[in-house]
């Protein structure tokens, strides 16, 4: 399972700019899953009336991306749904079909809870064999919500995480999986945002055992996922049946 990430500078509240900068970025590149930033048309932006979509013309360009490269597609956008506004991860397949995940643990610190409708379930999405839990951001500080219950493989973490944080994001998603043992891919956005928050590249893919195993080429972040030798890491070491049973509220 190749995965291609992009550390992305992120042209601020401009969808357009952002489509065309992605397309250029991946234009000669083949995966099976091309990963985006959180928020990855407009920034964290807290201003959801002035940035949100509300006519699914973001969702329709990433379907017709991943059907133009035969590959999946993911990342998390500001949506309007009914009423509300929620940061969704959408995941989309090459066939059109797609799953989404409304991030749960908004970002009060931004004021992002006072915007945003948390979402309420964990995503899992099936792709060529593996299984993906999708996560934005602040959710990499909840162990809890992560656990692996051996239902997926790899977590997908997507985020805007400054530099002046950027410790914790790296010691938190490296945490995320050793404890799950699964794969974590990470990934930031670099650049400064319309609040003047800056960002430093700090995406990565660790394996089960915390190793880094992706390579970096430009702005892209790439990495082989192997099931096998996840299975195989798993037999050998099986942490995961002495975990302990939480349950969530």
């Amino acid at each position: 399972m190749k995965i291609i990430g992009l550390n992305q500078n992120i042209i601020w509240k401009n969808k357009y700019a952002n489509f065309s900068l992605i397309e250029r970025e991946f234009e000669s590149q083949e995966a099976d899953l091309f990963l985006l930033p959180e928020m990855f048309t407009t920034g964290f932006c807290m201003r959801a009336d002035e940035i949100a979509d509300v006519d699914g013309v973001t969702l329709s360009w990433m379907k017709s991306f991943s059907k133009n490269k035969n590959a999946a597609i993911a990342g998390s956008i500001s949506v309007k749904d009914g009423e509300d506004f929620y940061n969704r991860f959408y995941f989309v397949k090459p066939d059109g079909c797609f799953q989404f995940y409304d991030k749960k643990h908004l970002f009060s610190y931004s004021g992002e809870d006072k915007v945003y409708t948390p979402g309420k379930e964990r995503v899992v999405v099936d792709y060529k064999g593996f299984r993906f839990l999708l996560q934005v951001c602040f959710d990499a500080r909840f162990p809890v919500f992560a656990r692996n219950k051996n239902d997926y493989d790899a977590i997908l973490y997507v985020a805007n995480w400054p530099e002046t944080r950027v410790l914790a994001w790296e010691t938190l998603t490296k945490a995320r999986a050793i404890e799950n043992q699964s794969y974590v891919f990470a990934l930031n956005r670099i650049g400064t945002d319309g609040n003047n928050l800056k960002y430093r590249e700090s995406s990565h893919c660790f394996f089960a055992d915390g190793e880094d195993i992706s390579t970096k080429e430009d702005n892209l972040v790439i990495a082989d996922l192997d099931l096998e030798k996840l299975q195989e890491f798993r037999k050998k070491f099986p942490f995961l049946s002495d975990a302990d049973d939480f349950v969530l509220k």
